[in-house]
Parts: C-alpha cells; sequence; structure tokens
C-alpha cells in the first residue's frame, strides 16, 4: 500500500486563525486512488520545523504533500526552504512567468516584483502551473519518493491536485482498491453498539476494517476493505453490511454518510409527502436543519416558531385548560401543536417539540432537558417523552435528531413504541 504523509505550513493555522480544510479534502481524494494517508502535520513559517517535518514524513512515506506558504509575502518561506533542502537556487521559470503575465493582464493590474518572484522556483523541481493563481506548484523526486509543493489557498490547490497531481500519482505508483461503505446509526451508545456487534466485528476479514465514528446520539460506522479487485471486493463489504444491519437494523437511518435531515429528505421526496414545524424550545432549529438541504421547498411546508403560551393559543389552537392543567411541557400540548400544525400549514406529517433547553427554567417535576416531541400523521399523533441534560445548545441539537428520527421511523413504517 502506497502510504503519504500531509505537511500543512502557516503560523495562522497553529493559532486558529485558519481552519485547516485542505488536508481532509486531500485526504479524501488520495483514498480514491488507493492512496493511505499515514498522518498529516502543521507546522509554522519556521525553515528548521519545515525541514524536521520532511525528513521524519519521508522515512515513513512515500509521498509527503504540502500545502501552504508560497505566497509572495516575507513570510512564505517555502520555496526557499525546499531549494534550501535540495541544495538548488532558485531559476525563472518562463512558462510561470508567461502564466503570471496573462493573469494579470485578463484582471487589468499591474504586475509588481513581488509577482515576477512567483516565477522563480528551484532548479531541482518541476513547475506546476498554476491556472487560477500566481503560485506555481513544485514537484521534487527524492530516490524512489515524492515531494509535491502546492499553494495554500483551497480553489488554487485544488486545481493543481485535479489537473495534474492526482493523475500523476495515480500513474506512478501502484495501489490496491480501497473501498468505504458507512452505515448511520442513531440513539444507540457507541460501546453498547459495539457490544452487540462484537462477534460480527471480531469474525470480519483480514482485508475489512470497522472504525467507530460518534456523535451527539449517532455513530457512524465506517467499513473500509483493501482489494486488487474492486468488484470482488465490493462484493465482499456487501456481504459483511448485510450481516450487521440484520444485528442493528432498527438503529439504522442511512447506508450512506448522510445527515439524518438528508435522509428525511430522501424519504419525503420519495414518498411525495410534505413536513411542517411547530417549535418551541428548539426555536426553529428543526426548520433550518430541514431547509438548508437544496430542494427542500418539494417537501417542506413551513414552521410556526411558537416560544411564547400566547403563540401556542392563538396561533397553535393549545387550549388555555390544556397549558394550565399540563403546562406547555407535556404530551397534551406538543399533541395539540402538531395536529394544528399539520393542518394550518397543509402538510401530511408534523413535528411539534416543547421542553425546557436550560441552564435555568426547571423544576423537580420537569428538570432542564426535559422534552416532549409529537409526529403527526393523517391517522394518529405519535408522542415521547426525553431528558437530555446536556448544555443548552447541546438539548436543543439532541431534541432536533430525536425529532426527526422519530419521523423517519413513522415515515418507514417502523415507529416502536
Amino acid at each position: 500500500m502506497t502510504n503519504c504523509i500531509i505537511i500543512t505550513i502557516g503560523d495562522e493555522l497553529l493559532i486558529g486563525q485558519v481552519v485547516d480544510t485542505n488536508s481532509s479534502w486531500i485526504g479524501t481524494e488520495l483514498n480514491k486512488i488507493g492512496i493511505d494517508v499515514l498522518r498529516r502535520i502543521a507546522v509554522g513559517d519556521n525553515k528548521e520545523e519545515i525541514i524536521y517535518a520532511l525528513n521524519e514524513a519521508l522515512k515513513a512515506a512515500s509521498i509527503v504533500l504540502i500545502t501552504g506558504g508560497l505566497g509572495p509575502t516575507k513570510d512564505d518561506i517555502t520555496k526557499s526552504t525546499l531549494a534550501e533542502y535540495f541544495h538548488c537556487g532558485l531559476v525563472t521559470n518562463h512558462d510561470v512567468l508567461l502564466d503570471i503575465q496573462e493573469l494579470f493582464k485578463g484582471v487589468n493590474r499591474p504586475i509588481v516584483d513581488s509577482n515576477f518572484r512567483q516565477a522563480d522556483i528551484p532548479e531541482a523541481c518541476i513547475a506546476i502551473r498554476n491556472a487560477v493563481g500566481t503560485a506555481p506548484g513544485m514537484w521534487f523526486n527524492k530516490d524512489e519518493k515524492v515531494i509535491v509543493s502546492m499553494p495554500g489557498v483551497p480553489f488554487e490547490m485544488k486545481e493543481m491536485m485535479n489537473k495534474y497531481v492526482l493523475p500523476k500519482l495515480k500513474e506512478r505508483f501502484t495501489h490496491e482498491n480501497i473501498e468505504h461503505f458507512t452505515v448511520m446509526t442513531f440513539g444507540v451508545g457507541e460501546s453498547f453498539l459495539a457490544d452487540k456487534i462484537k462477534v460480527w466485528e471480531n469474525a470480519l476479514p483480514q482485508n475489512i476494517k470497522l472504525a467507530y465514528l460518534p456523535n451527539l446520539s449517532q455513530v457512524r460506522l465506517r467499513l473500509t476493505g483493501h482489494g486488487v479487485d474492486s468488484i470482488i471486493l465490493k462484493q465482499q463489504i456487501q456481504e459483511q453490511v448485510n450481516q450487521l444491519l440484520r444485528l442493528i437494523n432498527t438503529s439504522v437511518f442511512a447506508q450512506t454518510d448522510i445527515s439524518m435531515e438528508e435522509a428525511i429528505g430522501i424519504l419525503l421526496k420519495s414518498k411525495n409527502k410534505t413536513i411542517a414545524t411547530a417549535e418551541s424550545c428548539t426555536g426553529g432549529y428543526i426548520a433550518h436543519k430541514l431547509t438548508s438541504l437544496a430542494g427542500s421547498s418539494r417537501w417542506y411546508r413551513g414552521s410556526v416558531v411558537a416560544y411564547h403560551n400566547d403563540v401556542k393559543s392563538e396561533i397553535l389552537n393549545v387550549e388555555e385548560a390544556t397549558l394550565k392543567e399540563f403546562g406547555a411541557v407535556s404530551e397534551q400540548t406538543v399533541q395539540q401543536m402538531a395536529k394544528t400544525a399539520r393542518r394550518l400549514l397543509k402538510s401530511d406529517y408534523a413535528i411539534a417539540v416543547s421542553g425546557i433547553a436550560g441552564p435555568d427554567g426547571g423544576t423537580s417535576e420537569k428538570p432542564v432537558g426535559m422534552v416532549w416531541i409529537a409526529v403527526a400523521d393523517d391517522r394518529r399523533i405519535y408522542t415521547r417523552q426525553f431528558h437530555f441534560r446536556r448544555t443548552r445548545l447541546q438539548n436543543i441539537e439532541l431534541a432536533t435528531l430525536n425529532a426527526l428520527f422519530m419521523l423517519y421511523k413513522v415515515l418507514q413504517g417502523t415507529y416502536d413504541e
């Protein structure tokens, strides 16, 4: 298996001023062509640190991909550091110079000296021309290994990777196929899930590994397989997935790496059905999740954010007697909210949520984190009480996710009381 180490350069990455999105994108693309990423290293704009990281990377990997530090300013030292590392000087690359001149001509701007110096590259490298910027990439061969330096600007780096680097790496290095399959689960803790599938996991073939990727009430199960024949490998993984689903099917909401709201959208679209929401403690967060998806207007009708009790009674027809006897956070209240929202917004389904997000407002009878959720369709209203006991924002997130999962189960006809 061919291995790669990614080095990202820039003080801004270390102090958190800029988030490194390059590494995750590069890792995804390398994986598609069967190249494993061993590790990702971030270093500042410091010559000694860059050289140390490069030496360490070359001990472990056949490929080192570097991003950042190729700009025209004084703090951009990657190019000069690589020239020193490869014991060569900088020379003007005339093709790169022409690219820079054409770029500035196209935007009708003058070229300053620092821009001209962008065309000076280490003599030991092969220039990677930059179609969308001024900083060229650099390809170095060292023994049987490859070092590639690219700009840190994401769209410039991606252009080079797609047009030049990935095809060259695929051509040069022999590799196995890598296949992934993701199963999305909800409502089952990581340790409980691991215990439930341990016999199956222990029997996995040597070329297939399982990873647990937990988040709030969700665990992403990713199977990764290595093999020479991609068709056989896909069949092998599918056989394992089929066995896994028989063990945990009631907790699964997707067999691909998508969010809960995406799974809901796909289901509603396939059934030609619509949904509306009536929200109190979540404050419109369910609506936000659903409408963040392109095309959601085809299946999402609208929302009533009934934060105050007056809105619950005046807009959603929650009876004053219900609020007085049972309170805003009650089964009876969310039932009436869901029923009216479905009728008012002319939807096939409706979700209603009311609870105490915190950090205050709770009582001994109704503590912080207590939430009632209802899902209504044309036949009945499904309700459930939850106790989350997290921070305010986490309680809102959990209420949203559980409301969507309830809807998912109702849509599937698998809701379990």
